[in-house]
């Protein structure tokens, strides 16, 4: 009980209100190494259709393999 005594108190109320208000984000600060990428590499200039090949690829192989491992241990009990 004492704590919505508390929660419905003025002075908290407005210290919180007065806290929600104060808050401010800084601006984004700018890298002395050029633009600001968000890959944490170089992207590969005038390859993007190799490198979204490539990167199709390893992503496709790298989902697919557990469904493949599934399907090879469920025929290998099949023929037990």
């Amino acid at each position: 009980m004492s704590l919505s005594i508390l929660a419905r108190s003025s002075v908290l109320r407005q210290q919180a209100l007065a806290g929600a208000r104060s808050f401010h984000a800084s601006a984004r600060s700018s890298s002395a190494h050029g633009d600001y990428h968000h890959l944490p590499f170089a992207f590969p200039g005038n390859k993007k259709i190799a490198f979204g090949v490539k990167l199709t690829t390893y992503l496709v192989v790298g989902f697919s393999i557990p469904f493949a491992a599934s399907w090879w241990q469920i025929e290998k009990s099949k023929g037990a």
